[in-house]
């Protein structure tokens, strides 16, 4: 194999890093290691497979553009198996690009080039929302089907099993929840009211919808209100 591992030692969260590009692989991993991340490289989906057959990894930072099997679709075999974090890297920024990641499931979208320190903060979102919040006692929690998510934390469970969710379907479900049962506007739920994101959030609700709904076809919690938005329909 091309790539190298650092072998696991320490509490550091690991990240692989997939590029087919060697010069930005190697700048990528002395960057990260320099922040305190343990790195593993890969030149391609096949290698990244092998390391992933052998190794934990807390995030994976998957180039779009590479030969022979590319990162969309690497993400998307992934993504039947495991839901390790996501974040992807290209060259190309069009609207379309970014719904088909969110519809494969990557948890964020990074155009090049890119600040360093951007990639940075990005990595040390996503790894924040992955951990498990620390159990306490039920503050504000709302209760639908066989799911409880409490607003306070944001955090959703599966009777006892956490629900790892992205930040924008935290947002999007506290916002449901707080109106317990009522519709949500589109725009309100883009956190911005504007009509070119209406589209990602028709995604991102089919998402969460995959993860609470036995048949997101036909959904019984996160309903559609015609011409209204969404509504979660809630016990009580």
């Amino acid at each position: 194999m091309s790539g190298s591992a650092l072998a696991p030692g320490d509490d550091a969260a690991h990240v692989l890093v997939v590029d087919d590009d060697r010069r930005i692989r190697e700048l990528l991993s002395t960057y990260l290691r320099k922040h305190g991340y343990r790195v593993t490289i890969a030149a391609s989906a096949q290698e990244a497979r092998a390391y992933l057959g052998s190794l934990a990894f807390e995030i994976i930072v998957l180039d779009v553009m590479m030969p022979g099997e590319n990162g969309f679709d690497f993400a998307a075999s992934l993504r039947r198996t495991s839901q390790v974090p996501i974040l992807m890297l290209t060259a190309r920024s069009e609207p379309n690009d970014r719904v088909r990641g969110l519809e494969i499931g990557v948890d964020d979208y990074l155009a090049k080039p890119h600040e360093p320190r951007e990639l940075l903060l990005r990595i040390g979102s996503i790894l924040r929302r992955a951990k498990p919040a620390p159990s306490k006692p039920a503050v504000g929690v709302i209760r639908f089907g066989p799911f409880s998510f409490s607003l306070e934390r944001g955090e959703l469970r599966a009777h006892d099993e956490v629900v790892r969710l992205t930040e924008r379907e935290r947002d999007m479900l506290r916002l449901l929840c707080a109106q317990r049962g009522e519709s949500v506007s589109r725009q309100e739920l883009t956190g911005s009211g504007a009509a070119a994101n209406e589209r990602t959030i028709d995604v991102q609700i089919n998402r969460l919808r995959r993860k609470i709904e036995s048949d997101p076809a036909n959904p019984i919690y996160l309903q559609t209100a015609r011409g209204a938005g969404y509504r979660l329909i809630i016990d009580g």
